[in-house]
């Protein structure tokens, strides 16, 4: 399975994690918020920023009819109409170049989440590296073929997919051209719990699909991202805002600056604790291997003396005999005198 390159740089399993952070409608509404949080995140340390593209209009109908309306007792979003909390989150079209050429000045990978083909469309303007493709999307395979076209790679999230769904979706994108495809475990709630986060997914869709797999974490905190590392995520997607306190359609599960610094620094450290399987001595462990016990003798003896439980002892350092030879030494005869605090060696027996 062959390393993706996006922007520069190297997905896969011998590289750091790819950290993408999603502003979503955490601007409020504000271009400046939208560049502050752009710069936050560069300073966080991720790869990336992602954006959604889409418009009230080429998401839903503005209708106040039950089927329209977020009815879920539970949602974040309860008794909104889904027009008008569209209308609350959406990235205008605008501001786009401005946010793209700030990614850019800040060495961050900036890409986005098209809803429809004319956001498509309107991406390829921006020669956008790649796609995202979100979980609710992700059987909208007309839009899916419209991005393979492109001929980018493609993130698709697999929120409340099924096995035989994440194939059709993936038949449908290899099928248009897509030949540089990452899959992301994702549970689409919000906020999700780590219960229902079910990550020993990530390896076994590996296998399955045959590309490379990561998470999209709607979860709170780290740990859950962190652990994805050690069953070989290799992209980690979270939702990024500057203040929860400040509100925002998506606040309310998205990183602040500290944590997400703390979500790079961390999933490193789980990627560089993957290593390999490994036996033995380490390098690192070379200088504490003399701090293992070994056999010592603790009183002075003259050359005939046998060793004893008195006379013997199992201590630190590591400088004499390993103690698995404890009881074959056991009444041996020494050779020669020795003084109390002489590593148990071959030559003395």
């Amino acid at each position: 399975m062959s390393d993706i390159i996006i922007d520069g740089k190297i997905i896969g399993r011998d590289h750091y994690p790819f950290i993408i952070a999603e502003m979503s409608g955490n601007h409020n509404q504000s271009l400046s918020r939208a560049l502050k949080i752009v710069e936050a995140a560069a300073n966080a340390g991720v790869d990336a920023v992602k954006l959604q593209t889409y418009t009230p209009d080429t998401m839903t109908l503005n209708e106040k009819k039950d089927d329209f309306t977020v009815k879920d007792s539970k949602s974040l979003w309860r008794n909104k109409t889904l027009y008008e909390l569209y209308q609350e989150a959406y990235t205008p079209w605008d501001w786009h170049k401005v946010i793209f050429e700030r990614c850019k000045e800040l060495g961050l990978t900036a890409f986005s989440t098209p809803f429809d083909e004319s956001a498509v469309d309107f991406l390829e303007s921006f020669n956008v590296p790649c796609y995202k493709i979100a979980s609710f999307e992700n059987t909208d395979l007309p839009l899916i073929r419209k991005v393979a076209k492109t001929g980018k790679p493609i993130i698709l999230s697999t929120g409340m997919c099924s096995v035989a769904e994440i194939e059709d979706s993936v038949a449908a994108a290899r099928a248009a051209g897509c030949e540089e495809l990452i899959l992301l475990k994702c549970t689409s709630n919000y906020p999700a719990s780590p219960k229902d986060s079910n990550i020993l997914t990530i390896p076994h869709m590996k296998e399955l699909f045959q590309c490379p797999t990561g998470l999209s974490d709607h979860t709170m905190g780290n740990g859950v991202a962190v652990a994805s590392v050690a069953l070989g995520g290799t992209v980690i997607e979270k939702h990024f805002t500057l203040s929860r306190s400040e509100g925002g359609v998506d606040a309310a599960f998205s990183l602040e600056p500290e944590e997400m610094s703390a979500l790079v620094t961390e999933t490193r450290r789980a990627w560089e604790a993957l290593g390999k399987v490994a036996y033995g001595v380490t390098e690192a462990e070379k200088s504490s291997k003399q701090y293992r016990r070994s056999l010592y003798i603790v009183k002075n003896l003259k050359k005939g003396d046998r060793l004893t439980k008195e006379n013997m002892k199992i201590i630190r350092p590591g400088y004499g005999l390993p103690p698995k030879y404890y009881d074959v030494l056991l009444g041996k005869k020494i050779i020669r005198d020795v003084k109390k605090g002489t590593p148990l060696n071959w030559d003395l027996i």
